[in-house]
């Protein structure tokens, strides 16, 4: 939803600036001139370019006349050397003093100008973009010329210098989009990231900002015309009672309406600087041949620091545009602009219920933590979002109504499920948890409880995603009890066994969920009070939370497994084969070889050798096969392009079985050749021996980040050691590995010595590192 000002408020105050600057014009060329009695300055405005030659020049605002009613006059006096330039100045100055505008002014010949420029970046932009107001136009023509020659000649460290003033000045003043109470001009996608951008622009080095930047820009400063009007004061800061005012004034229909429209273009400002200044980085590290195309996903490749789409990239697979985006998060790497484009203009979405592929795409986008939120937010740009999520077009941009949040409503999902990509080790479920970060405040702005709103709404999103209808009430009853936690923990006595069974009661919603429901709580709490701001968290807060947790954790009890996978007729048969056999059957891949130690890790190496990545792997025992031959069961999907040939795999598994294969090097090798990008944290892995879990193995539950030779790198520590995997539970949810190993020493018991485990639990780690 846009909602636009009144356009004859608008237009009124475009050409009350107008008006201003041609006056403020005028009365300066008088003043220049000098009384009617006493005649003009001699050779002041004839243009005379000999030494007594004088220019009166303006910078910021004025220059570019959209000084608005509270903006500073910045003049600069232009001189060849002449001894009254004093006098002159004084001239010029005082009446402007007495009128009441605030002046920032300088008196300096070209050469002093050019000097200054070259040491001080504040003053070269103004130089930049400086107008001639009287006197001899020669002046700043030559000043100009000298000025933009050394720009352009010192670019590769003069960008640099002024990209980090730039993020120094967002530290500062945060994100104008994201904030109640913003500074229209220094916060970052405010004026003054646009003047920045109009100065790279004159180097050569990027384009001038284009259409919707300026529509953007103007915006903005018609919001900051308006503010200096129905205050009175030269302020930049829009306060939160000053919000009706200047929507009144600008003929919005209400506050909200005004900061709805100025997160939008706040927005647009702040993703055009960052394809602005990685054009910048790019520049300033040298003119280099591209760096060729390595592929980083499933239509997916990385060319020059950024993610483009591969060649023949399938724009009607209905995953490309979440796989490409997950492709981008999870290295690190920004979605060029013209495949953002590409995809908004021509790539399918998928249509309900969405295929797995998607969806798990989706959640390892939003798995690759803060890497995802510029990624997610140049789809948002382009429209991509509510494309491929509709109700995500009623929270975007969309103010809150509590001081305490530091963010939009939408800006808030992101950042909470960025934040919960930290917290997946917490829970059974990642993709529930990612997901339920995403949406959990979805039903704001509806009118009453939004928790209770956004709930029938989060389980819509959820079977349209192609989540399992107990997945989609699980994700319902997070969404609505997402504050349950939090507000019963601060509000109530813990120590009272009813606060406990409102909790329990609470999260019965789903019967043989309420733990897994619980756990999820726990994580969103801390994920959503991180990203709502440090009123809303802090430690006091996480601490209550974690015990109220685990007391109602210990009240409850139960859960429900996934039901195993059950061999079909052409699975069985492969089972009765000889030696070793493969079927490929899409994304699921069925190995039948003679059982062994080890066999499925192995296996799995030898699967991520063909650049498939195992989603799900499971040890399958049914009826009818033969003695002594294990049936494995894998989801896998390519790293990118096409499955492997059955044959090659049954090839490569003879090869590992007779010990041909050195399945260890070969990953190593890929390992080492694979390139890591600094800046994209993952948190570290977790494993857990769990107690009681069963009689007759021990159960050793890992939770990492997904790569490539995962399963190999645990199967073999686990073999290292003399335990056998009996059976295992291996699930690949978004980025996410959740794997439990059921494991038995060579009497094939679980293993007497708790130190074994320890020490099996310390080699994961070590093997995971």
């Amino acid at each position: 939803m846009t909602v636009r000002s009144g356009n004859s408020a608008r237009t009124a105050l475009a050409a009350a600036r107008a008006e201003r600057a041609a006056d403020i014009d005028r009365r300066l060329t008088g003043l220049l001139a000098g009384p009617p009695d006493d005649g003009p300055l001699d050779g002041a405005l004839d243009g005379d370019r000999g030494e007594r030659a004088v220019a009166l020049v303006t910078v910021g605002g004025h220059a570019r006349r959209d000084l608005t009613p509270g903006g500073d006059l910045d003049l600069v006096l232009l001189h060849r050397g002449r001894p009254d330039i004093a006098e002159i100045a004084d001239r010029v100055w005082y009446p402007v003093w007495d009128s009441g505008i605030r002046l920032d002014h300088s008196v300096r010949t070209v050469a002093e100008a050019r000097d200054v420029a070259r040491t001080d970046l504040k003053a070269a932009l103004g130089l930049l973009a400086a107008r001639h107001v009287t006197g001899d136009p020669a002046l700043l023509g030559e000043l100009r010329a000298a000025v933009l020659a050394d720009w352009r000649a010192h670019a590769r460290t003069r960008l640099p210098e002024l990209a980090a003033l730039c993020r120094e000045r967002w530290a500062a003043h945060g994100e104008l989009a994201f904030l109640l109470e913003p500074d229209l001009k220094e916060a970052r996608g405010g004026l003054r990231d646009v003047h920045v951008m109009r100065a790279v622009a004159a180097s050569w080095v990027a384009p001038a900002p284009d259409g919707r930047v300026q529509d953007a820009h103007d915006l903005i400063l018609d919001v900051r015309h308006a503010l200096h009007d129905v205050t009175g004061r030269a302020t930049d800061r829009l306060v939160l009672q000053e919000h009706d005012a200047v929507a009144r004034a600008l003929e919005f229909p209400d506050a909200h309406a005004l900061k709805h429209a100025t997160a939008e273009a706040a927005r647009t400002i702040a993703h055009a600087a960052d394809q602005l200044w990685r054009r910048v980085e790019r520049f300033a590290a040298g003119r280099r041949a591209p760096s060729g195309r390595r592929p980083v996903g499933d239509g997916a490749v990385e060319h020059d620091g950024e993610v483009v789409l591969a060649r023949g990239a399938d724009l009607d697979d209905p995953a490309l545009v979440p796989r490409v985006a997950a492709a981008a998060a999870q290295h690190g790497l920004p979605l060029a602009p013209a495949t953002v484009e590409r995809l908004a203009a021509s790539a399918a979405v998928p249509r309900p219920p969405w295929p797995s592929a998607a969806r798990d795409a989706l959640v390892s986008l939003l798995g690759a933590g803060p890497a995802a939120i510029p990624v997610w937010e140049a789809l948002d740009q382009a429209g991509v979002i509510v494309r491929l999520i509709p109700e995500w077009e009623h929270v975007r941009n969309r103010p809150q109504r509590d001081p305490i949040h530091r963010f939009t409503v939408d800006r808030h999902l992101v950042e909470t499920a960025a934040g919960a990509a930290a917290l997946t080790r917490d829970v059974a479920r990642p993709d529930l948890l990612l997901t339920g970060a995403l949406l959990h405040d979805i039903g704001k702005g509806r009118g009453g409880d939004h928790s209770a709103a956004g709930a029938p709404i989060a389980r819509d999103i959820a079977a349209r995603l192609g989540f399992a209808d107990t997945d989609a009430r699980v994700l319902r009853a997070v969404v609505r009890h997402h504050l349950l936690l939090p507000h019963t923990a601060t509000r109530r006595d813990i120590d009272d066994p009813a606060t406990i069974g409102t909790v329990t009661a609470a999260v019965a919603d789903v019967p043989g969920r309420e733990r897994e429901t619980l756990e999820l709580l726990a994580a969103l709490a801390i994920a959503d009070g991180n990203a709502t701001g440090p009123a809303a968290w802090n430690a006091w807060k996480a601490r209550l939370v974690a015990e109220l947790a685990r007391r109602a954790a210990a009240a409850l009890s139960g859960g429900t497994p996934p039901p195993p996978p059950a061999l079909g007729e052409r699975e069985l048969a492969l089972a009765r084969r000889d030696g070793v056999a493969v079927r490929v059957a899409g994304t699921r891949v069925t190995i039948a070889a003679p059982d062994r130690p080890g066999l499925l890790w192995r296996a799995a190496g030898v699967l991520a050798l063909h650049r498939l990545a195992v989603r799900r792997a499971r040890t399958v025992s049914s009826p009818g096969t033969s003695a002594g031959t294990a049936v494995l069961d894998f989801t896998a999907v390519p790293e990118f392009g096409s499955p492997p040939e059955p044959a090659a795999l049954e090839a490569d598994l003879r090869r590992m079985l007779a010990d041909r294969l050195d399945v260890a090097d070969r990953l190593e090798r890929r390992a080492r050749a694979r390139r890591v990008r600094p800046g994209t944290p993952v948190p570290p892995p977790r494993v857990m021996v769990v107690d009681g879990a069963s009689s007759t193995a021990a159960v050793v539950e890992v939770r990492a980040h997904d790569r490539p030779g995962l399963l190999w790198r645990i199967g073999r520590a686990l073999g290292g050691r003399g335990l056998q995997i009996r059976a295992a539970q291996v699930d690949t949810l978004g980025a996410e590995a959740v794997d439990v190993f059921y494991v038995v020493d060579a009497r094939d018991r679980p293993p007497a010595d708790p130190s074994v485990l320890e020490a099996v639990r310390a080699d994961i780690l070590e093997a995971l590192a």
